[in-house]
């Protein structure tokens, strides 16, 4: 039997704090447990993206606002058990990324970066501009979310849940990175011309990669609704983006244990500055510029280096 890694400690003590904290903590500590964990799985989203498959987005923001409205509006519209209004988030999240992924196959660098930018300004338009559906600039208010009749009204009665979903996740993103596939993606990231010499299907590998990402910042939205009532599209921006972005260069572009560990510091640090909205931005520039000029590689990036399966010629993962 091996012994425990430091990570499996880590996640032991993780573990047992989350399962103390709702007797001992306040409902605004829960509430920023919960937003930590919506940016775990927001960090995670973009980590697919770009640490496992090298393709610079910057359309993250967009994705999650998707998952927000199309969560609230189906609840609610219909009152469905939450968890269906959570898939219907990464679902439709999902296929516009599969869309949006088109762009990879014509782009890479700074072009893919800025027309992904630029969709993600679009849609924020949409959120402050299509009143029916989103309330425009005056936001839009969410009925609870509900599991069979049981309504969700407060940070306490969400948290189970959230740090549930947020455990699947992040399961489903380490079982994605050991697999077959997370090697194919790797290869993709590393050179397009030697993936295709391997067999991968380079074409397919970057479109599901922005689906995936997609899908979770949809659910990382759907999450959001759980414990909030109320989304303005001002929240949807691009500083949003830039906040994911500079967890997962932080944490170390390529590890999940740096995404995670990025999502909470600066999750942490957001909620800290939420009274100095005119630094924040400021403050993160400084940070992700302080990170790139003298350690690039982030700080997890030593610890995330692994050995990649090799892709077997033929396989198209």
């Amino acid at each position: 039997m091996k012994p425990f890694s430091l990570d499996h400690w880590a996640l032991a003590l993780g573990a047992a704090l989350l399962l103390a904290l709702p007797f001992v903590a306040s409902g605004y500590v829960l509430y920023v447990v919960n937003l930590l964990m919506v940016f775990v799985v927001l960090a995670l989203g973009m980590h697919v993206v770009i640490g496992e498959a090298g393709q610079f987005a910057l359309s993250h923001a967009a994705f999650y606002g998707i998952g927000i409205y199309t969560a609230g509006l189906i609840n609610t519209t219909w009152h469905p058990p939450f968890l269906l209004s959570i898939l219907a988030g990464g679902v439709v999240s999902a296929m516009l990324g599969y869309v949006i992924g088109l762009l990879a196959l014509r782009m890479r660098d700074i072009y893919l970066a800025l027309a992904t930018f630029a969709f993600g300004e679009a849609m924020q338009w949409v959120f402050l501009n299509w009143e029916p559906v989103t309330g425009g600039s005056n936001g839009m208010r969410m009925q609870p979310a509900q599991l069979w009749g049981y309504q969700l009204t407060n940070d306490v009665q969400a948290y189970p849940f959230v740090v549930a979903l947020t455990a699947l996740m992040l399961w489903i993103t380490v079982a994605l990175a050991r697999s077959q596939y997370g090697s194919a993606l790797r290869a993709v990231r590393e050179s397009d011309v030697a993936a295709m010499a391997m067999g991968v299907n380079v074409k397919r590998m970057k479109q599901t990669a922005f689906a995936l990402s997609a899908a979770f910042a949809g659910i990382a939205g759907g999450m959001y609704t759980l414990f909030t009532s109320f989304i303005h599209p001002e929240s949807l921006g691009f500083q949003t983006t830039i906040l994911v972005l500079t967890m997962v260069v932080v944490g170390g572009i390529g590890s999940v244990r740096g995404a995670v560990a990025g999502a909470l510091a600066f999750g942490l640090i957001s909620e800290l500055l939420r009274q100095a909205l005119s630094v924040q931005e400021i403050i993160y520039g400084a940070i992700l510029m302080g990170f790139m000029m003298f350690k690039p590689k982030g700080l997890f990036a030593d610890r995330s280096q692994r050995a990649a399966r090799p892709v077997l010629h033929g396989e198209s993962a």
